[in-house]
Parts: structure tokens; C-alpha cells; sequence
């Protein structure tokens, strides 16, 4: 049973000896302290989004047309009394949340996603891990505990092939394909620093580490600057892939026997033809705003979507989560998970590891202390009876 909630006793226990917590408590704030002692280009890396930023916004506004209609006396508030986990796509978690991929996080801290991978193994919930990752999949794989491989697919098959079975064989129990991103959407904050860390060799570990990447240069990537060069304009010509259609779901499921999830969906009828061709699950997802200024905030597409699809494939929620009653919010309206961005990332970039952990503690206590004091004891209780809408 769930004792994520008890992460308030150790606080306020160690308040009685004077001490408070280092590191902010809320998401805004973790946000806030980021941008205080990260370099602007990490900073603007991960809180960016398109455009004037609307969608982002409107992921947050999503959630304030919902209100929770907490219930009394359901013996749903007492010490074990709630269980948390759940199985989304043959995964059982602690708890119904994973860490969206975020790549480059050496850019805030040089374990990165080795930090994350073991703050997420102690927890018991999920890791996605990105394509552009900066630690190679075999690395980060042993040091997991549930996790699943995000796929950008390149304009090379046999290449989202080797990425797509090193992932398999390091131990990612999903595949998760991102559809919104064949190229990258306008990103000022970015554009203002002049700052895209793949034309660094940031952000492209796996790609570099990869024996059929490798067998299209001409030389060693490690054997001097021009051949790093060419490896980075190398990796330019081959990622994203405007030709994808549903149908090639059919291609992934001839590599491998995972689940097969595709994120950044927000039409309904994108999620029936996929789920037509045989994915396993649809995250529904605007990448946080990063792509598309003015789109429909994520929240607001997960109900049609949800009765597009029915008990045909599972749904997943991506975009805006920030407190554990958002996370209610999202399981009531149909998802089975929920993925969790930005704040963890920026604790990361303040305190490495112990700043992940940190911001996922937060999350996992306020979803458990949430669904206690609102009369839920289990995950699959929660249903749109749950919510009203905002006056």
C-alpha cells in the first residue's frame, strides 16, 4: 500500500529540529530556482516552448475548467489505506506516473539520466528514456528499474531498427514513438541564445554509439574535430522522418514484440487510425508546447480521444502535469498513466539526483495525500464522478 504521502512527516519532523527543506516544494518553484542557477541555455533548453508559449499555457488552463468532488468517510484516509500502483502496457508501477524523455540532460547535470533511472527504480514508477539521450541506451538500462525507450524515428529504417533492438535487448519494457516531432517547432528562447545542442554533439550519444550510424561515416567520430563534425551533420541529414503514416506501425511490430505506444497525439481520429494499425496505446501529448504555438491544450484532448478509442488501447497524458491533483484529474478523465516533464528536470539541474528524487517525491505525496483526503483508496476508482466542472 501507498506511503508516498509520509514524505510530509519526514519534513515535519525535521522541523522540530530546526531544519527546512533546501530545495522548493511546489513545481513553480523548483521552476523558479532553476532559472536562478542554471546557465541560460539549459534553462531556455527545458522551459521553452513554441512560439509566444500559448500551448503551454493552455496545458496549465486545462486543468482549471475541472474540479475535484472530494468524498467523506470512505476509510480512504488512514495509514495503507490507498494503493497507488497500477500495470499500464504489462509494467506494473508504484504509482501511475513516468518520466516524460527529456534529452540532453547533460545540460543539466553530467549523470543525467543515469540520476533519473535510479531515482525512478527507488520510487517503483516508470522512465521513458529519449532518443536523445546523453547516456548510451546499454548504460542506462542495468541502472532502471521499469522502463521504456522513446523512439524518434529517422528518415533511415535500418536505423530505427538498431535503436529500437539495443533498446529490447538493454531491458525497456515499451516503445514509445513520438509523432509530433518530424522536425522541431519555432522555440524563440532557443533561437534568442543561438543555442541547438545536437549541432554540439550534445544530445546524440546514441546515435554516435550506434553500429549502424557509425558504418555512414567516414571517419571515427573520436579521431578528431572534423570527424565529430561530420558525424553531427551526419545526424542532421537523418533525424525526423516526414513520411511516417499509421501503417508503419505494422513495420515496428515486425522489430519488436514491446508494446508500442505513440506520443503526441491530440485528434481523435489520429488515435483510431492508429490504434487501426495496431499500436498498443496513444500518449496524448502536445510535447508540452515545444512544437505548435496555439494548439489545443493536452487535457482538453483527452476525453474525445479516450471514447475514440475505448477499451480498444490503452491512453496515456502527457503535457501540464504539475500536482498530484492534475494527476487525479487526468486518470478521472480516461488515462491509464500519466508521463511528468519539466519540474523533475529542473531538479536535476539544481541538485542532480537528490533534486530528482526531490521532485518526485513531491508529486507521488501530493497524489497519494490528494487521493486520500478525496475518498479514493485505488487507481481504477478514480472515473469522471470524481470531477465537476469549473464555474
Amino acid at each position: 500500500m501507498s506511503s508516498f504521502a509520509d514524505f510530509q512527516n519526514e519534513i515535519y519532523l525535521a522541523g522540530l529540529g530546526g531544519a527546512v527543506p533546501e530545495l522548493p516544494m511546489t513545481a513553480a518553484g523548483l521552476d523558479e530556482r532553476a532559472r536562478a542557477v542554471l546557465p541560460p541555455q539549459a534553462y531556455a533548453y527545458v522551459a521553452g516552448s513554441a512560439s509566444a508559449e500559448r500551448t503551454a499555457a493552455a496545458n496549465l488552463a486545462a486543468f482549471d475548467r475541472h474540479r475535484i468532488v472530494p468524498r467523506m468517510w470512505r476509510g480512504s484516509s488512514g495509514p495503507g489505506a490507498r494503493d497507488l500502483s497500477v500495470e499500464v502496457l504489462g509494467t506494473r508501477l508504484a504509482a501511475p506516473v513516468l518520466t516524460a524523455p527529456i534529452g540532453v540532460l547533460e545540460l543539466l547535470h553530467e549523470r543525467g539520466e543515469i540520476a533519473v533511472a535510479e531515482a525512478t527504480r527507488e520510487l517503483g514508477i516508470g522512465m521513458v528514456l529519449s532518443t536523445a539521450a546523453s547516456t548510451p541506451i546499454e548504460e542506462v538500462g542495468p541502472a532502471a528499474g521499469a522502463w521504456w525507450y522513446q523512439l524518434y524515428w529517422p528518415n533511415d529504417d535500418e536505423l530505427a531498427h538498431s535503436l529500437v533492438d539495443r533498446a529490447g535487448k538493454a531491458g525497456a519494457t515499451a516503445i514509445v514513438v513520438t509523432a509530433d516531432t518530424p522536425s522541431m517547432g519555432w522555440r524563440p528562447r532557443d533561437l534568442e541564445l543561438g543555442h541547438l545542442p545536437f549541432l554540439q554533439g550534445k544530445g546524440i550519444v546514441n546515435y554516435l554509439s550506434d553500429p549502424v550510424f557509425r558504418a555512414k561515416l567516414s571517419a571515427d567520430p573520436e579521431s578528431g574535430e572534423d570527424a565529430r563534425r561530420a558525424a553531427v551533420l551526419t545526424w542532421v541529414s537523418l533525424f525526423g522522418n516526414h513520411g511516417l503514416r499509421p501503417a508503419d506501425i505494422a513495420k515496428l511490430r515486425e522489430w519488436t514484440e514491446l508494446p508500442i505506444a505513440v506520443k503526441g497525439i491530440v485528434h481523435p481520429d489520429d488515435a483510431r487510425l492508429l490504434v487501426e494499425a495496431g499500436a498498443d496505446a496513444v500518449v496524448v501529448s502536445n510535447h508540452g508546447g515545444r512544437q505548435v504555438d496555439g494548439a489545443i491544450g493536452a487535457l482538453d484532448a483527452l476525453p474525445g480521444i479516450v471514447a475514440a478509442i475505448g477499451d480498444r488501447a490503452q491512453v496515456l497524458f502527457d503535457s501540464g502535469i504539475r500536482t498530484g491533483s492534475d494527476v487525479m484529474v487526468a486518470l478521472a478523465l480516461g488515462a491509464r498513466a500519466v508521463l511528468y516533464g519539466r519540474p523533475w528536470a529542473y531538479g536535476l539541474g539544481i541538485a542532480g539526483a537528490a533534486g530528482v528524487r526531490h521532485a518526485l517525491r513531491l508529486l507521488l505525496a501530493d497524489l497519494d495525500a490528494a487521493m486520500g483526503l478525496s475518498g479514493q483508496t485505488r487507481i481504477a476508482e478514480l472515473d469522471r464522478s470524481l470531477l465537476a466542472p469549473a464555474p
